[in-house]
């Protein structure tokens, strides 16, 4: 019997002992080692190993619900047992059902095997990296923030109607970052990340070149004038701006009256109609993707904006009831249910008219990256205004830009896109070509 199975006999054994009828249960479980190093030397080693699991309750027309970390018989028992008295307190209204997709059919989907490399080998490997960073170029004195991390996951979803969901995959990761100095010049930054399924898939000689080529070309920097200017969003800082406003098609922010979005918003034009965005959880470019949700809804590619009318929202199977719809595989198991996008894909909609190119184009903005999206952002004004680090491009001569924000209304935004480049890139939350923007206001530092 494999230890889902077991988990979910116990559960049954302890649900069936307290009178139980009905309940789930959703946990996950991940296997870090990690390290980071300074100056060649190791400065931070951590093994961990970090676990949830939710359990709700339905007693009559409320919902009770808990979490623990504990899944042998005793620690489910007590968790069943707390759920349960604590659906007295649950809400009324809108109570939580099973997903009517928690049996459904997973379609197969690349897992891949937990590896196991030793500290000394990522020690090792990190270590080569950093110095090979720090010898690119005599301005990069330090590699302040690096690391190298192997991760085994491991999820899974049962209920008390048989539903038995269970997956487990590797993933490893490394990220570079600079920090120069130069006499009678600002500090300069810049980074790169790659992932993989294990260490040894990762390209850390692509990682290394792309942190140094980043930081040198950030080194001869200067002010920018204010104004209005046409506007390249590299497909990290495009993907942060998307989702940075993703309640425009989050049911559960629009249920909230919390979105830019309304009930009826689908089928209206949101966005340039070079413009295409889906919600993929399932993307071939995605590591680690998960193919079932926290209700055991599977996971799926979800157009959300098809040449730019938004065509779809994500679901939970709470948010889909009252909207008479079906669940997206968006739902994430916490105190209550959420509902958060997956992995974004961003992409070119109808054929553009005219095609745009950095070695042609004249004074145009290349954003590399947003920052303070945290800060920055009235998600539900739908305005921005974001530092950002980037460069005026001239025929292809990139001038790094010194201290500037960005600022805007992302609908307005969506709308002023002029190019949607064909070839997309991957960025850890998604994947997404550089796009094109007319008339965005710039403030120079």
């Amino acid at each position: 019997m494999s230890k889902i199975q077991t988990i979910a006999q116990d559960a049954k054994n302890a649900a069936a002992k307290l009178g139980i009828q009905k309940f789930d249960i959703y946990g996950s479980t991940v296997d870090e080692t990690s390290v980071q190093v300074d100056s060649g030397e190791p400065q931070q080693m951590k093994a961990s190993q970090r676990s949830g699991v939710t359990v709700r309750v339905w007693n009559g027309g409320t919902v009770g619900v808990t979490s623990t970390t504990d899944v042998d018989p005793v620690g489910l028992e007590l968790a069943l047992k707390t759920a349960f008295e604590a659906s007295a307190f649950g809400a009324t209204e809108n109570v939580p059902d099973f997903s009517p997709e928690a049996m459904a059919t997973i379609e197969d989907h690349k897992a891949s095997a937990p590896t196991t490399s030793t500290v000394e080998k990522l020690l090792s490997t990190l270590v080569s990296a950093e110095k090979a960073l720090l010898e690119s170029h005599a301005a990069i004195t330090a590699i302040p923030y690096n690391g190298l991390a192997e991760r085994a996951l491991e999820r899974f979803y049962i209920n008390s109607n048989g539903a038995t969901r269970h997956e487990s995959h590797a993933v490893a990761s490394v990220y570079l970052y600079t920090k120069t100095e130069q006499e009678n010049r600002k500090p300069r930054s810049a980074g790169a990340f790659r992932v993989g399924y294990g260490v040894d898939e990762l390209d850390i000689k692509a990682c290394v070149k792309e942190a140094a080529d980043k930081t040198i070309s950030h080194l001869d920097y200067e002010k920018i004038q204010t104004g209005k200017y046409r506007v390249v969003f590299s497909p990290e800082a495009i993907l942060g701006l998307v989702g940075a406003f993703s309640n425009l098609f989050n049911a559960q922010s629009i249920l909230d009256n919390q979105s830019l979005s309304t009930a009826e918003s689908l089928g209206e034009t949101i966005a340039s109609p070079l413009l295409s965005l889906s919600d993929d959880a399932l993307h071939p470019e995605n590591i680690g993707a998960e193919t079932f949700d926290g209700e055991g809804t599977p996971t799926r590619c979800i157009p959300l904006i098809t040449n730019g009318v938004l065509t779809s929202f994500i679901h939970s199977a709470g948010t889909a009831k009252r909207m008479n719809t079906t669940p997206t595989g968006n739902a994430s198991m916490g105190a209550k249910v959420g509902v958060s996008r997956n992995f974004l894909h961003l992409f070119a909609g109808e054929p553009a008219t005219e095609i745009y190119s950095l070695e042609t184009a004249e004074n145009v903005i290349l954003v590399d990256e947003l920052s303070a999206l945290h800060a920055g952002v009235q998600s539900l004004q739908g305005s921005f205004s974001l530092p950002f680090d980037g460069w005026l491009v001239n025929k292809g001569v990139r001038t790094s830009i010194d201290s500037a924000t960005i600022a805007g209304d992302i609908r307005e935004v969506l709308k002023a896109i002029i190019f949607v480049e064909p070839e997309t890139h991957f960025t850890g939350s998604g994947v997404a070509p550089y796009v094109w923007v007319e008339g965005l206001s710039v403030t120079g530092g």
